[in-house]
């Protein structure tokens, strides 16, 4: 991918500035570019879209085909404010704007929408030419690589109506005044391509010390607490780490049931790590366990080892004689529990439980899993936490520094993988640009 470097040197005063390079800050450049606003983007690294063009390398997802309602429900607790702008700007929208780049997409059997070269590459690629080629009116955007915000300055002589803006670059320092500001920072996960935080601390004195909430990780892992069976004060006992760190749980499903919030129930796949457990299903679960951490110290989750078998079938063949046979030897060949499965009942099970076949049939259908800590930030896909809705009117802009709009990660919301990461950043990015223009226009 060839990165877009800085076109110009920086302006000492811009109509409009988009600070931040990912989808949300892209697609508020564009908005404002069509919109016949002369556009400046800055990014603090050497090419835009790295996490966007990291987070496709796998297949590049899109959003999700899900029911609408459904869809606008995955962002719990900010569903109600996310909704107004996914209605503008959704899953439906996002393959309307796919297509218009020249961007076929399709729906998989999870109902998740890649497309159908399931790469990111192209679809940035045809992107960042559209930008800098709008065609019909659209002012070209101008784009300012290595050019790190360090904060809004007291103006001194500027431009009425105008902020003044710091950037750090490899020339030296420089200042850049602009009437209508797009923050689109990123959250503070993969600090490596440039979503880092250190946005935080300015944008609380700039906008007050009450429009940020404190960045923590999102869809990420988590630290298992020690087995006493194994006298292991953290994490897993050395026989399992060496032979099991990496290795995938199949065809199980959790359950929890926190001190606040609706219990959850799902069936799916997650995989050990050398300190405890990532993967989908627990980072479907990941807010509400770090939450539990947060007030409690720790949270259990119940593990189905079994999901497709009834709990008397389960009862019925544990029960069954097993005459010279070990309990692995009589697990596997009665309910095909072996490898990892086997493995992790021997780590969190004492030998008298596992050798009471009404207490090892009731663990091998709810065994419980305590975790003690989600994994660093910088380990997690997303962030949680950041500029508080409250802090900013309907379209976007701080209520502390008038004419300054904020979009993507940066906003204090969550959603899982499936899409809706994406598709959120992408209709903040829009209503962003929108406030900035409907404020430059008066």
């Amino acid at each position: 991918m060839t990165a877009p470097t800085s076109e110009a040197p920086a302006p000492l005063l811009s109509e409009a500035i988009v600070i931040g390079g990912g989808p949300a800050g892209l697609m508020a450049a564009e908005v404002l570019s069509r919109a016949g606003v002369a556009v400046d983007l800055f990014d603090a690294m050497p090419s835009v879209g790295r996490k966007f063009l990291l987070a496709g390398k796998g297949g590049m997802n899109l959003t999700h085909a899900e029911p609408f309602d459904a869809f606008a429900d995955r962002y719990g607790e900010r569903s109600a404010v996310l909704r107004p702008w996914l209605e503008a700007f959704g899953p439906a929208q996002v393959r309307d704007w796919a297509a218009s780049l020249g961007i076929d997409t399709f729906v998989g059997s999870s109902q998740r929408v890649f497309p159908t070269d399931m790469k990111a590459a192209p679809l940035l690629r045809a992107w960042l030419q559209r930008l800098r080629h709008p065609g019909n009116g659209g002012v070209p955007v101008r784009f300012h690589m290595r050019h790190r915000c360090l904060g809004p300055t007291p103006q001194t002589g500027g431009a009425a109506g105008t902020t003044a803006w710091r950037f750090d670059t490899p020339q030296g320092p420089c200042t850049v005044q602009a009437r209508a500001t797009v923050l689109a920072l990123g959250g503070g996960s993969w600090a490596r391509l440039g979503s880092d935080g250190a946005w935080q601390g300015w944008l609380s004195t700039a906008a007050g010390a009450q429009a940020v909430a404190p960045l923590v990780p999102a869809n990420c892992g988590f630290d298992v607490q020690g087995s006493p069976v194994h006298g292991v004060a953290a994490g897993w006992s050395p026989f399992f780490r060496d032979r099991f760190a990496g290795q995938p749980f199949k065809s199980v499903a959790i359950r929890f049931e926190g001190d606040h919030g609706p219990s959850f129930h799902r069936k799916g796949e997650f995989v050990a790590t050398a300190t405890g457990v990532e993967g989908s299903l627990i980072y479907a679960v990941s807010s509400a366990l770090r939450e539990q951490i947060a007030r409690s110290g720790r949270a259990t989750f119940w593990l189905d080892l079994l999901p497709d078998r009834s709990p008397e079938q389960v009862r019925a063949q544990v029960a069954h004689p097993r005459g010279a046979r070990s309990v692995s030897a009589h697990l596997k060949s009665r309910l095909g529990i072996d490898g990892i499965k086997m493995a992790l009942l021997n780590e969190l099970l004492t030998r008298e439980q596992l050798h009471d076949p009404q207490a090892l049939a009731s663990a091998i259908q709810a065994l419980p899993v305590t975790v003690v800590a989600p994994r660093p930030i910088d380990e997690a896909i997303s962030s949680a936490g950041g500029v508080r809705f409250e802090s900013m009117d309907e379209h976007g802009m701080l209520t502390g520094l008038p004419g300054c709009f904020c979009a993507g990660e940066m906003l204090d919301w969550e959603a899982p993988t499936g899409g809706y990461l994406l598709t959120a950043c992408l209709a903040s990015g829009q209503r962003a640009g929108q406030g900035a223009w409907q404020y430059l226009r008066g």
